[in-house]
């Protein structure tokens, strides 16, 4: 296994911001990555579920993966994500993750067909991993979304044995019991980043040390302030800042779904655009009812550094 330190703090998932017409809007990657790096986030996660990397074609995400990777200038560690269908694509994106100098890769199981048990899985990610022998490579476990049940525990103990590179897995499942399962294999010898925004503070009880997640993008403070509480042992405030994560996740997810999910962006001046087909577009109502939802919830006042403030060391 490659010596790759664990990631720790907060992992955002990275916005692909687009224009209105659906092109990638490039120029706005690297303000991105600035108001992350400002608010004491560690890592990114490029070209993910969050940033749309399956609607992206293989040279949108290749061009997108480059521009964090600059933007990031080794300030925040990055992780690409590699994952699609097809393992010749999943090769190519793989190689060209080690050849832009990226962090480490990662990448969901195939998704339209399913790899039946866990050695099928294995094949194919050992394939993807051997095609950036330098970086360390994380299996990305979110089977609401690839509708794969190969058992992660099982995933850890042969990847373990096949994928020289294998550092740990991105943990997107609400079963803390298969995430602490997932922490024995091998005692402890893998990295396991858990990816539920919503439940950070059960996953950081659960002994997690590391999280990834898109709405850190929103409120990079906000969780910041579950993992500060946490730490100094002050769980009633731990618990009232994670309260205000449900709210938030509600007031955006209970009126455009995940649609809606980069919308609040441009409360911080950065307008990422519109998600793609097939994701539905927001209506001007939409995004006056999530804006006023958040006004409530005091949004402004919580989720990140103003502009004048002082970046986090």
């Amino acid at each position: 296994m490659i010596n790759f330190p664990p990631l720790t703090g907060l992992v955002a998932a990275t916005f692909t911001p687009f224009h209105p017409d659906g092109r990638i809007r490039f120029e706005m990657i690297p303000d991105c990555t600035e108001f992350l790096i400002r608010n004491g986030v560690t890592g990114i996660y490029i070209c993910g579920s969050t940033g749309e990397g399956p609607s992206l074609t293989i040279a949108e995400r290749k061009a997108v993966a480059e521009a964090y990777v600059k933007a990031a200038a080794g300030r925040l560690r990055t992780i690409v994500h590699i994952g699609h269908t097809c393992l010749s694509d999943v090769c190519a994106l793989a190689a060209h993750a080690e050849s832009i100098g990226a962090d480490a890769i990662s990448s969901v199981s195939p998704y339209y067909f399913k790899p039946e048990n866990t050695t099928v899985l294995v094949q194919f990610l050992s394939a993807a991993a051997a095609s950036a022998p330098t970086l360390p490579f994380y299996y990305y476990h979110i089977p609401s979304l690839t509708g794969v049940a190969v058992n992660p525990v099982q995933f850890l103990e042969e990847g373990g044995r096949s994928i020289p590179t294998l550092r740990g897995i991105k943990f997107t499942d609400s079963d803390l019991s298969l995430m602490n399962a997932c922490q024995e294999v091998e005692q402890g010898k893998f990295d396991v980043l858990f990816g539920r925004d919503e439940m950070l503070l059960a996953g950081l009880s659960a002994g997690a040390a590391g999280a990834v997640g898109s709405t850190y993008n929103l409120a990079p403070q906000l969780y910041e302030s579950i993992i500060q509480a946490f730490g100094a042992g002050e769980m009633k405030a731990a618990r009232e800042w994670q309260l205000r994560s449900v709210a938030m996740i509600r007031a955006i997810v209970e009126v455009g779904g995940e649609s809606a999910i980069k919308y609040p962006m441009h409360r911080h001046g950065l307008d990422c655009g519109p998600r793609r087909l097939p994701m539905r577009q927001l209506t001007q109502a939409d995004k006056d009812e999530i804006d006023r939802r958040l006004d409530a919830l005091g949004f402004d006042e919580w989720a990140a550094l103003p502009v004048s403030a002082e970046p986090v060391a």
